[in-house]
């Protein structure tokens, strides 16, 4: 069955790194970007970390941040991958990724004239900026930095480009499922559409979420083994 990853961003309690682990996340995101109301401390993360069993990353997202910034958490925490979600270059990130030797992800905030062929050449250009580059995470794009809870037009991301990508932007257990089926991104992230207020996960709408886009995984090997037979 083909699995999509599943990323459960904005932790900052416990009880909701433990749910998300649970429900069987692959990968839990920390804030640290001090205007979010999902902001963390470093000190604060590598507590949540001590909880964190093998094979279950942190991500840590930045957002413009300084070499000494992203350094002072990959050395508080089990930092395994970093996205960058601002107006990073991509020199910058190649820079600071290389500097303390973690992979990266790029946030892309797609608009609603965003080009398919721009996502493409996006891609690769940071693909040639760094060996430390692991791939792109699709946003929507909002006067803000951060999240809005708002769903972009799908149909934007090539074919091609959709088996790398990290899919978010206005995900829930109401459209979860939907999403997986006609994007088919490599996978998803959610935050919002996982909790009760800012910054406070809901453990029902987290096993909800991953048992919707499981249930997609089920729907698409389904579809690839007709196909197969016929």
């Amino acid at each position: 069955m083909q699995r999509t990853r599943i990323k459960i961003c904005g932790i900052t309690r416990e009880q909701d790194l433990r749910a998300a682990v649970d429900a069987g996340a692959d990968a839990l995101g920390f804030v640290f970007y001090s205007k979010s109301p999902r902001y963390v401390t470093p000190a604060r993360a590598a507590e949540l970390c001590a909880g964190l069993p093998p094979f279950v990353g942190a991500v840590a997202l930045f957002v413009n941040p300084s070499l000494e910034e992203v350094r002072a958490v990959a050395e508080a925490m089990p930092l395994s991958l970093i996205q960058f979600h601002g107006d990073e270059t991509d020199e910058q990130c190649a820079a600071i990724a290389a500097a303390v030797g973690r992979p990266y992800v790029r946030a892309f905030r797609v608009k609603p004239d965003t080009a398919p062929a721009a996502l493409l050449e996006w891609e690769a250009a940071n693909r040639a900026a760094s060996p430390w580059f692991s791939g792109v995470l699709l946003d929507t794009y909002v006067d803000a930095y951060g999240g809005a809870g708002k769903v972009f037009d799908w149909s934007l991301i090539p074919k091609e480009l959709a088996p790398r990508v990290v899919l978010s932007g206005g995900l829930s257990v109401h459209n979860a499922t939907d999403a997986v089926v006609r994007v088919r991104p490599f996978a998803v992230d959610v935050s919002s559409g996982v909790e009760e207020g800012k910054g406070i996960k809901d453990a029902r709408k987290i096993a909800g979420f991953i048992a919707a886009v499981r249930a997609a995984d089920a729907t698409t090997s389904s579809e690839s083994s007709h196909e197969r037979s016929s």
